[in-house]
């Protein structure tokens, strides 16, 4: 009769763990691919106003300006639908293992790209300042540097918003869950204690 009870218990805790990793990587999917469809509106707004601008502005600071915002938002448009057709496709039944691995992995891409942002509205002021000395491409300079500093701009509140989000998914959904395991008594395995409601909490231990 132990037996039975006990092989329903984990039956249950296993389902439970199961669902609410489930619905933290529907979560997780869901908010790229809304991170994905900004990125692609913007791209596509830059993309379009990029190749009007630059076919229609005389040559000058805003001819450049535009033509810079075109070439760099075919690039974000080809990391947008690429990431959104990724996130619609994503799997949701990953163990806590692969889902903290995709968490993580997820943190470092956004972090990482915050950095890079940096790196492009550094490389704008640079373009701007070396306008100064450089009257042949002053114009050039001066439009590219002023679209570098715009799309980087742009990109790096977009990184870091998409990593705070992330965050605090994590902080509000799995990080409790993670709270909850701990070693088993014996040392060798895991126990997830699962509070269940007006009842004592069940424990359960698990390789």
């Amino acid at each position: 009769m132990k037996w039975k009870i006990l092989c329903v218990g984990m039956c249950l805790v296993g389902f439970q763990a199961s669902a609410q990793l489930k619905q933290y990587n529907e979560e997780r999917l869901n908010m790229d691919r809304g991170l994905m469809l900004a990125l692609g509106s913007w791209g596509t707004a830059n993309f379009s106003s990029g190749a009007i601008g630059w076919a229609t502005t005389p040559k000058g600071e805003a001819h450049y300006f535009h033509q810079m915002n075109f070439f760099w938002n075919t690039v974000n448009l080809g990391l947008a639908i690429p990431g959104y057709l990724k996130a619609r496709k994503g799997e949701t039944d990953l163990s806590l293992a692969k889902t903290l691995q995709q968490q993580r992995k997820t943190e470092t891409i956004f972090l990482v790209n915050a950095g890079l942002d940096i790196a492009y509205m550094s490389a704008g002021l640079l373009l701007k300042s070396e306008a100064r000395f450089n009257v042949e491409r002053r114009d050039q300079w001066r439009g590219y540097g002023n679209s570098l500093l715009m799309q980087g701009g742009f990109l790096f509140l977009f990184d870091l918003t998409a990593y705070v989000l992330h965050r605090r998914h994590f902080k509000k959904k799995l990080d409790p869950k993670l709270e909850q395991i701990q070693l088993s008594q014996n040392g060798f395995g895991l126990q997830w204690n699962i509070p269940v409601h007006r009842t004592p909490t069940f424990q359960t231990s698990f390789l």
